[in-house]
């Protein structure tokens, strides 16, 4: 007969499921609707960092800054076009 005990210590994760958000927020922003997804980011990872500490809350973090100020470049770029953003390639 054996007996299995559980006297070890249990490794919690630190990865909460804010700073998951705020890095899929984060990464999408940077293809869709970044005026709306890069805020969310920044303050799913603050929330997340003030929680945890981890390392993807600091990714999301600057994410979602990286999302802010490519909104703001395309804004730029689109009002010294006459208010469209055409590319012309080529």
């Amino acid at each position: 007969m054996s007996f299995s005990s559980r006297t070890g210590t249990h490794e919690t994760s630190r990865t909460s499921g804010l700073a998951i958000a705020g890095l899929v927020c984060g990464i999408v922003g940077l293809f869709f609707l970044p005026i709306i997804l890069g805020p969310l980011a920044v303050v799913f990872g603050a929330v997340a960092l003030r929680q945890t500490g981890s390392m993807m809350a600091k990714w999301d973090i600057g994410l979602g800054i990286v999302d802010i100020v490519l909104m703001v470049v395309m804004f730029v770029v689109a009002a010294n076009n006459g208010g469209s953003l055409t590319w012309h390639i080529g």
